[in-house]
């Protein structure tokens, strides 16, 4: 075959070490300008990012060239290494181990997006803890509650 065609749209989460709220209005438009650098660098399509002061979602179309944890690892390496030249905080910035992960079709697309732009007004209503376990429980994805919200060290 000389060609391959995918169609793959993965919603990935994760949060800043310690849940800590460190992602500042002043600065955030300007990481998700980065990070959105990162995901066209690697030949990736970001489709929608917001987040929160203590965490980030990201909505990518991916290319199989490259796998999910590499692509993670650049983003959350380069960001924080970003935000830490950039001196946006008086201390080291760091992500939290891990991040979610869930795949969605091409028609639920327009929901995600929704679902992400809404952050702010979504999260009055539910913590990002409640926020987590409904999706993981959506998926069912098996969890240990005791290691899901950093309750133990890394």
């Amino acid at each position: 075959m000389p060609s391959t065609y995918t169609q793959i749209y993965i919603h990935t989460v994760f949060t800043v070490k310690n849940r800590m709220c460190l992602i500042q209005k002043s600065w955030k438009d300007e990481l998700y300008k980065y990070i959105t650098g990162i995901v066209k660098t690697n030949k990736h399509k970001l489709i929608a990012i917001n987040g929160m002061p203590d965490h980030i979602h990201i909505l990518i179309g991916m290319k199989p060239h490259q796998s999910l944890s590499d692509l993670m690892q650049d983003i959350k390496g380069s960001s924080s290494k970003w935000i830490n030249e950039r001196k946006f905080l008086k201390y080291k910035f760091e992500w939290q181990q891990g991040y979610g992960a869930f795949s969605y079709s091409h028609s639920h697309l327009d929901k995600v997006v929704k679902y992400l732009q809404d952050q702010e007004i979504h999260h009055k209503k539910k913590t990002f803890n409640e926020e987590l376990k409904r999706i993981l429980t959506a998926y069912n994805v098996e969890f240990n509650e005791k290691y899901l919200f950093n309750l133990v060290e890394d």
